[in-house]
């Protein structure tokens, strides 16, 4: 379904006021990120990433380096490689201050605050291909419930052929979720929802009753698609 005018607007209008005003407000957070990556890894202290947004385009994604560096790596696979990331680089994930400089992408218009995760270009078969064709309608975002079921479940799974099985699938149904649920309300509820659950992770008490929300948003979904088959 086709977001309406008024919702692209307000969308927009909402995404430069946020996401203006949180990078002068969280200035602070930035120096403690930048002082944390020189000290832990020398090295870049930023990340850019190709990405793709709405229509498949191209862009640069700007991250905190969590990782260390390796000119060999690859993103074919959905899983980091965990065995680069540096514990500051642990810490500045599970926070998701990692994420923070993508306010830039939010504000320039690349991404949203709430859209499905920008797409790495060599993912692209895998989460815009078939009939995940349709997250290419909408611009990237910050969080998403895909990346909120990502966040809560799929980081505690490492091995990536477990990961591709147990996690991708609900995923990336997530994400054609989302294209049909996308409103004001529902983005404000992502939202929401994305600071219960950063404040869980770090509290040691991750939200479950949020997790079993989204599995069953999809599982309900696959159940009517069985029905509408059977009939």
């Amino acid at each position: 379904m086709k977001p309406s005018f008024f919702y692209r607007i307000i969308k927009r209008a909402f995404d430069i006021v946020v996401s203006g005003i949180a990078l002068v407000l969280l200035m602070p957070v930035w120096l403690f990120a930048v002082i944390g990556i020189t000290l832990s890894d020398p090295g870049p202290v930023f990340y850019y990433a190709d990405r793709v947004t709405k229509n498949n385009r191209r862009f640069k994604m700007y991250k905190f380096r969590s990782m260390r560096t390796d000119k060999n790596a690859n993103e074919k696979s959905l899983r980091p490689d965990q065995c680069r990331i540096f514990p500051f680089g642990r810490l500045i994930r599970a926070t998701k201050i990692d994420e923070l400089p993508q306010l830039l992408n939010v504000f320039l218009g690349d991404m949203s605050i709430v859209g499905p995760r920008p797409a790495a270009v060599d993912q692209l078969d895998i989460t815009r291909g078939g009939k995940n064709s349709i997250v290419a309608s909408v611009k990237s975002g910050l969080t998403s419930p895909s990346a909120l079921y990502d966040y809560l479940y799929g980081d505690e799974i490492t091995d990536e052929e477990e990961y591709m099985k147990k996690v991708a699938p609900t995923r990336l149904a997530l994400d054609r979720y989302y294209i049909k649920k996308q409103n004001i309300a529902y983005d404000l509820k992502m939202i929401w929802y994305t600071v219960v659950c950063i404040l869980g992770t770090v509290t040691n008490n991750k939200p479950d009753g949020i997790l079993k929300e989204l599995v069953g948003a999809v599982s309900r979904k696959k159940r009517r698609i069985r029905k509408k088959a059977a009939v």
